[in-house]
């Protein structure tokens, strides 16, 4: 991209990181923003990085989520998929119910997206050990995990914006 995308203006909010905020907000108890550094211009609880882990991985942010907060389980959304709505963030809580699984994500034609998904407590000991051997893949972390793929049809919920054409593309999507 070039820049921080979680920084780039969307949908009327000065930024991706806000409008994902102000729209989960009212759908869960609580909501938190992972990241290296405070950098976001407006409030909300961020839950910063390990300052001695340099590296950007979302397994990094899962472990200093885990070693902050108390709760068992944690929805993970990356800022970057706007599109993800509350239809296939319930399919995939429904689906966890009572599974007594590690994790649970979203898989659709394109693949697997580990960063939309519950994560329980007990990944982390297998998100600790894959960072002790310098593995910061969550895809590799999922494999060595108890983890339902929670299928769905379509690619476009899970919309990824990567790319400064991809930002253009979502933002005519709004249109």
């Amino acid at each position: 991209m070039g820049k921080d995308k979680a920084l780039l203006p969307f949908c009327g909010f000065s930024t991706l990181a806000e409008f994902q905020y102000r729209r989960l907000k009212p759908c869960f108890g609580s909501v938190y923003l992972s990241a290296k550094r405070k950098k976001f211009p407006f409030e909300a609880p961020v839950i910063l990085d390990n300052p001695d882990i340099d590296v950007y991985a979302p397994s990094a942010g899962l472990i200093r989520i885990f070693e902050t907060l108390t709760d068992d389980t944690v929805f993970v959304l990356s800022v970057d998929t706007p599109f993800v709505g509350m239809e296939e963030i319930e399919k995939i809580v429904e689906a966890a119910d009572g599974g007594g699984y590690d994790a649970v994500v979203a898989e659709s034609p394109g693949g697997i997206h580990p960063m939309c998904g519950l994560y329980g407590r007990s990944v982390l000991d297998a998100v600790r050990k894959a960072a002790d051997e310098g593995n910061y893949r969550l895809t590799d972390i999922l494999k060595m995990s108890k983890t339902l793929y929670v299928k769905f049809p379509f690619d476009d919920p899970f919309f990824n914006i990567n790319r400064p054409e991809e930002y253009e593309s979502a933002l005519k999507n709004l249109s």
